[in-house]
């Protein structure tokens, strides 16, 4: 099938002002939405900028806006748009580098404030940290989460308000503040209890339907206040 394409351009060091630029190309329904990226860079403009790196959901690196919608290019597929026109645009909320290409530094700033990584203050055992089988199923979905900020440039409220920590590193958190092996949970409570933390979300539920690894976002910031309200509730304080 026939497939148009209108893809948003921006090269700040060659233009003013962003523009759209249409494309046309022969298309299998089987095909990705990336997999037609790559065939317009490579027959048609070499020009045209967007990351890529697994292909395959895997990375996240392909994120963009599909149709006003964030998705993953190689996860969407041509039959999805039959006899649409289709609309592709950077991830919204981020400087643009370039075309599609956006700059995520200061999405992976807001990761890195949740401290995605295991802190334990006890000696380290002579094999490795046990974590009991139901403790592994409650994070198991938690820890599909991929980085790509799909759910980043999907919320409301992040592309309002830059300070919103956001939902992906507010998953991370989940995963941290639930793992049994880590010793750190009160203070990963208190660090997302302020405005702009876990109480900056205000339930649109855009970041759950978009995210590609079908990851109940939402619900697991709520699950995140309350926590924060339970404890609060016990100790008087966070």
């Amino acid at each position: 099938m026939e497939m148009k394409f209108k893809i948003y351009r921006f090269d700040p060091e060659a233009n003013k002002e962003p523009y759209y630029q249409n494309y046309q190309i022969s298309a299998d329904p089987s095909d990705r939405i990336l997999d037609c990226l790559n065939r317009i860079k490579w027959e048609q403009d070499g020009t045209l900028s967007y990351r890529m790196s697994c292909g395959h959901g895997v990375c996240g690196s392909d994120a963009m806006k599909i149709n006003g919608r964030c998705a993953l290019a190689c996860q969407k597929l041509v039959k999805e748009y039959e006899g649409q026109e289709v609309v592709l645009e950077p991830l919204p909320s981020y400087k643009v580098l370039k075309d599609l290409v956006v700059d995520l530094e200061p999405f992976f700033e807001k990761v890195r404030l949740v401290r995605p990584y295991l802190i334990s203050e006890t000696v380290p055992p002579e094999k490795e940290r046990s974590q009991s089988p139901e403790n592994s199923k409650q994070l198991d979905t938690a820890i599909r989460c991929i980085l790509c900020a799909c759910c980043m440039g999907a919320c409301p409220v992040v592309n309002k308000n830059e300070r919103f920590i956001g939902p992906a590193p507010l998953v991370w958190a989940f995963r941290y503040i639930f793992d049994s092996r880590d010793d750190k949970y009160l203070e990963r409570l208190r660090q997302l209890d302020y405005p702009d933390g876990a109480w900056g979300c205000v339930n649109h539920y855009e970041c759950t339907r978009v995210c590609p690894k079908e990851i109940p976002v939402t619900k697991y910031i709520n699950t995140i206040k309350q926590e924060i309200q339970k404890t609060k509730g016990k100790s008087g304080q966070v």
